[in-house]
């Protein structure tokens, strides 16, 4: 049986869930495969932004711009799995030394060099920049889905890079023609 790939599609945490880690997520998919998958939260801002990450990273935001559009965006908490590192999802895609290429036009990168542009230039502007990620082992993601613990939906950019956090899950339940005050908490199969 092939796996579907839900690379580049939203996972949205039904009421049910458990794990506090992702409770009232929405996470975006960047790789899914026979291997596992590998997400990102995207709704969850830490108490950090970037100017403050760029300054533990001793990197200096060195253009006005980069220090006015960039340092003030929130840093998010992109998964319980490795929350020491740091994870860049971005549109454009880019050439970077450590990218998973999720779309023609998004990537993931996991490299100090795109910080380092990011604090000259600004750019690039659609960023999405995480401590930690969502992990799941083979066959486990379809497991949960099985349980019905997530909702998939294809994931919308704009969402992504433009709406801002806390209106990022309601957009997403949007996709889908749901509002989450109307999802039951409780399971049914027929």
């Amino acid at each position: 049986m092939k796996t579907v790939s839900l690379a580049n599609h939203f996972l949205i945490a039904m009421p049910a869930m458990a794990d506090p880690n992702f409770s009232r997520t929405l996470t975006y998919v960047c790789e899914h495969n026979a291997e596992g998958a590998l997400g990102i939260i995207v709704n969850r801002p830490i108490e950090m932004n970037v100017a403050s990450l760029f300054e533990r990273v001793n990197i200096p935001l060195e253009v006005e711009t980069a220090k006015a559009e960039l340092g003030e965006r929130p840093v998010y908490f992109g998964g319980p799995v490795q929350t020491d590192r740091g994870f860049v999802l971005h549109r454009p895609k880019g050439q970077w030394h450590s990218t998973l290429s999720v779309t023609d036009d998004i990537g993931l990168t996991s490299s100090r060099d795109i910080l380092q542009a990011m604090s000259e230039s600004g750019a690039p502007h659609d960023i999405v920049i995480s401590l930690g990620y969502a992990g799941w082992s083979a066959g486990q993601l379809e497991w949960e889905l099985s349980q019905n613990a997530w909702l998939t939906v294809a994931a919308d950019s704009r969402i992504l890079f433009g709406t801002p956090p806390e209106e990022r899950l309601p957009a997403a339940m949007q996709l889908l023609g749901v509002d989450f005050a109307n999802l039951s908490d409780v399971a049914g199969h027929a």
